[in-house]
């Protein structure tokens, strides 16, 4: 399948779009952005969507948080505590704090955010066992009671992959398994629900209650102060007219452009193109583990055996030097969890062997739904290479073109593809959330509070606790190889390999910085 297939939008069609009735004022005042797809969920706890992610730093906030250097600092809390015996962690909310609806942040919102979160993330979910309550002690301090120490504890709130954000109790009340509407926190920028519509705009407002912290910005840490009046995201789907808007000035920041177009915004004096993300994006291939054909695993490998991961990354980023490469394991290559134990099958590469191998699963031509996004184009590559892929193989595809908001929704249904199910999904990671298996969303074989595709597997989940409970790093090293192996074997999902995904802004903007997560805070324009 050639890239230019896979991506092609016609530069010609940039020339058509019509610049916006923006009052200079307002444009000046105004952060105009082209977020990397749609929003169409606004709650964090029910999608790990990392363009809902995106969406609640800017109107929630953190109890702690990370820098740039990995490390946890205090966000929310002013300060925490650890008894002797290491059985109790209190935390003491700073002065200040109060929601967008003027309520002010008390202790017992935070504890209802704890729990709600709790259910879902599968950093937690690991810890949870350990913890025999979360407590309001008064309306600023709190206070884990542990069964056994947690040293992860801190790791957990403050970590980036699948954030803790703090909502007022009413609304943490809800059932996590439930997707919440009201968007109400006490970040620093407060959203806009009438002039949210999805597929084309969504706006956020400059928080004038929000006191940051006085610490300078370092990651997601220090002071997250807005210095902007209004954040606007307008959904440009096509590639080249989102490139003509930012070299036009019509647009301010482009959080995901396209490979292929870099060259031509390289050339505007007037842009900056850096890459803004700590970390390179992995690819994910992710099989649905309930339904046929994908429930029987030897299929799932017969599939993966075929997989070059230097197609995929062609696709997306192009032969573009240093831009992408090759990474035939679970873990972040390049961090201390990496390795390939077991994965000569991802080395395989041959539609041969693969093809003979699903003949010899069984595969009896099940139909398999590969849904793909048409308006995220990296993801839309990614998706049909596989789609490639499967039609050499043989198997009876129905791919589906869809927007990004419904594949969202779409990939949450457990039924049988005939009632509108999938088989296969692909979606996209930062390397910081495979570094390890305590936060590896992918890993996770839970079942059915697993991430969507939901494998269930005794033995991963083992490994991930012994993981949790190793005391020295040979050991989890030890530990990691196993994890490795198995992962292979059970095939949940394909690992693509990893991309450095640059984003573009217009020259006057001020105070961007690089940092795990795209975030809105501290940048102004001159």
């Amino acid at each position: 399948m050639q890239r230019r297939t896979i991506l092609k939008g016609g530069v010609a069609a940039a020339a058509s779009l019509s610049a916006p009735a923006f009052a200079q004022g307002a444009a000046a005042r105004s952060l105009r952005v082209i977020p990397q797809a749609n929003l169409t969920s606004l709650d964090p706890v029910w999608t790990t969507a990392v363009v809902t992610r995106n969406h609640a730093f800017m109107i929630y906030d953190q109890i702690c948080a990370q820098n740039a250097a990995g490390e946890i600092r205090p966000q929310m809390a002013e300060g925490w505590t650890m008894a002797d015996d290491r059985l109790s962690w209190t935390f003491t909310l700073r002065e200040g704090l109060a929601f967008h609806d003027g309520e002010r942040v008390l202790s017992k919102d935070v504890v209802a955010s704890i729990k709600r979160w709790a259910r879902r993330d599968p950093f937690m979910q690991v810890l949870w066992p350990s913890v025999a309550d979360v407590e309001a002690m008064d309306d600023r301090r709190f206070r884990f009671r542990l069964h056994r120490p947690v040293p992860l504890l801190l790791q957990a709130l403050g970590q980036t992959q699948f954030p803790c954000f703090v909502m007022p109790e009413r609304i943490a009340s809800t059932d996590a398994f439930t997707q919440i509407r009201d968007a109400v926190g006490s970040g620093p920028f407060r959203f806009v629900p009438n002039e949210w519509n999805p597929g084309q705009r969504a706006v956020w407002a400059k928080n004038e209650r929000y006191v940051p912290r006085g610490e300078p910005v370092d990651g997601l840490a220090g002071g997250r102060a807005p210095r902007i009046d209004r954040v606007e995201w307008t959904i440009i789907s096509d590639p080249a007219t989102s490139a003509n808007a930012m070299n036009q000035g019509e647009q301010d920041y482009w959080e995901y452009p396209l490979h292929d177009l870099l060259p031509l915004m390289r050339r505007n004096r007037e842009v900056v193109v850096e890459q803004r993300l700590l970390d390179g994006t992995y690819g994910v291939c992710r099989f649905n583990t309930l339904q046929p054909p994908f429930n029987n695993p030897a299929i799932r490998r017969a599939v993966a055996m075929a997989v070059d991961q230097r197609d995929y990354l062609r696709a997306v980023a192009g032969n573009e030097r240093d831009g992408w490469g090759v990474c035939e394991g679970v873990f972040t290559c390049g961090t201390p969890m990496a390795n390939e134990v077991g994965s000569e099958i991802l080395k395989t590469h041959s539609i041969d062997r693969a093809r003979a191998a699903l003949r010899e699963a069984g595969y009896a031509g099940e139909k398999v739904v590969l849904i793909a996004p048409s308006d995220y184009p990296q993801i839309n590559a990614l998706s049909l290479v596989t789609a490639d892929i499967l039609q050499r193989l043989g198997m009876n595809l129905e791919l589906v073109s869809a927007d990004w908001g419904t594949v969202i929704q779409r990939r949450a249904s457990k039924e049988p593809v005939e009632r509108g199910g999938w088989s296969i999904v692909h979606t996209t990671s930062s390397g910081q959330s495979l570094t390890m298996p305590v936060f590896h969303l992918f890993l996770r074989a839970n079942g059915p509070n697993a991430w969507f595709g939901w494998p269930d597997d005794a033995e991963i989940e083992r490994l991930r606790g012994a993981w949790v409970e190793a005391a020295e790093e040979p050991e989890r090293v030890q530990i990691a190889q196993a994890l490795n192996r198995r992962a292979m074997e059970v095939m949940a999902y394909v690992p693509l390999g990893y991309y450095w995904q640059p984003s573009a802004w217009r020259r006057n903007l001020t105070g961007v910085f690089r940092a795990p997560a795209t975030v809105f805070w501290n940048i102004g324009k001159a």
